[in-house]
């Protein structure tokens, strides 16, 4: 359970950003993390299409889930999964509620998870842009231009890198793929915005994870 809560609130506070606006001109220079957050900060209400790739040393092929994030309001998260199953995550108030059809909903409190405390606060930082508060608790390295963009959050508490460094691609102004990397086990990999919608049709996993960073049409 600790892990799909942490999923979901990591991916629902990273995830809520719309297509990519206008691409910009390159400088022919390297890219820089500050560059990179300033076009990352969305205020709500947003939404985007998801495809989440989940693998396991159990499934030959990562386990396929596509639904919208939502975030109707700063304080208020929303995870949907529509294939293969229907589920609905809503974090809010401290609290994830789960919910499928037939079942009754699942109340779950993440005040016993201080790591989760401190990771919705690190990304309600990358929303709002301030490098301050992200370099606090993250080492940041940005790779690229801005035209094809990473940048890397490694967290520098112990309790935060139990659950992975995040690698965010992008370009332009579109933060298309969110890769979690677990210190242990293999990398989780969602496809954000425009690279979701690309996703259609596509099955094989070498395709899927080179939509991370296609190519401008």
């Amino acid at each position: 359970m600790k892990h799909a809560i942490t999923a979901a609130m990591l991916l629902a506070l990273a995830g809520t950003w719309p297509a990519a606006r206008a691409a910009e001109p390159s400088t022919g220079t390297g890219v820089e993390a500050g560059w990179i957050l300033e076009r990352l900060v969305r205020p709500a209400p947003s939404r985007t299409p998801f495809v989440e790739l989940r693998q396991s040393r159990l499934l030959k092929t990562p386990l396929r889930l596509e639904g919208e994030y939502r975030r109707p309001a700063d304080d208020v998260l929303v995870r949907e999964v529509q294939v293969p199953y229907a589920e609905t995550t809503t974090l809010r108030d401290g609290e994830a509620v789960i919910e499928r059809a037939g079942r009754n909903p699942r109340r779950v409190s993440l005040d016993g998870a201080p790591e989760l405390a401190g990771l919705r606060g690190s990304f309600e930082a990358l929303l709002a842009g301030d490098r301050d508060v992200l370099e606090r608790e993250f080492d940041l390295r940005a790779e690229g231009g801005r035209e094809r963009w990473t940048l890397h959050l490694a967290p520098k508490d112990a309790a935060l890198r139990q659950l992975g460094t995040l690698i965010l691609k992008g370009r332009g102004s579109e933060l298309r793929c969110i890769e979690a990397v677990p210190e242990a086990g293999a990398p989780q990999r969602t496809l954000l915005a425009g690279a979701a919608m690309d996703a259609h049709g596509l099955e094989a996993p070498e395709a899927l994870a080179a939509l991370c960073h296609a190519p401008a049409r």
